[in-house]
């Protein structure tokens, strides 16, 4: 049996694993923009589209996602680690992670597409960044109820 704590650990991880990757994702997405069209200068452009709009998300829906996940969690009698999210929200992420993916391949030699793919993973990677606040402004793990071997 895992300890409310480490399923909150495993759930930062993946939390901010995510935001990461997307980051990456999106770097590399303008960069594949700008060897297409080298002369021109929308690409560069994408991170100002997508950190505003990511930033609103982040503190408005992704927080109250985050934060509601964190209550179920402190609520969970017998904590594993896999409770780290719920089955349904593991699902709509692997949904997540598939349509993103063909997203990416769909837009390979499309200047437009690849820009607007890269809007897109920036404006969540950066609503995942800061909504992941939640995890460091609640405790950890609440006080836990002493057990027989503590009294």
């Amino acid at each position: 049996m895992a300890q409310q704590r480490t399923v909150n650990l495993i759930a930062a991880l993946i939390w901010y694993g995510g935001s990461i990757i997307l980051l990456l994702k999106s770097a590399d997405l303008i960069c594949a923009a700008q060897q297409i069209r080298p002369a021109e200068y929308c690409h560069w452009l994408i991170p100002s589209f997508g950190i505003p709009i990511g930033a609103l998300k982040g503190y408005t829906f992704f927080s109250r996602s985050c934060k509601n996940n964190l209550t179920r969690i402190a609520q969970l009698t017998e904590p594993k680690v896999w409770h780290c999210f719920r089955p349904r929200f593991l699902v709509f992420l692997i949904l997540m992670v598939s349509l993103g993916a063909t997203l990416s391949r769909v837009s390979q030699n499309n200047y437009w597409l690849l820009c607007a793919v890269a809007a897109l993973d920036i404006s969540i990677s950066v609503a995942l960044l800061t909504s992941g606040r939640m995890f460091w402004k609640r405790k950890a793990s609440p006080s836990e109820p002493p057990t027989e071997a503590s009294i």
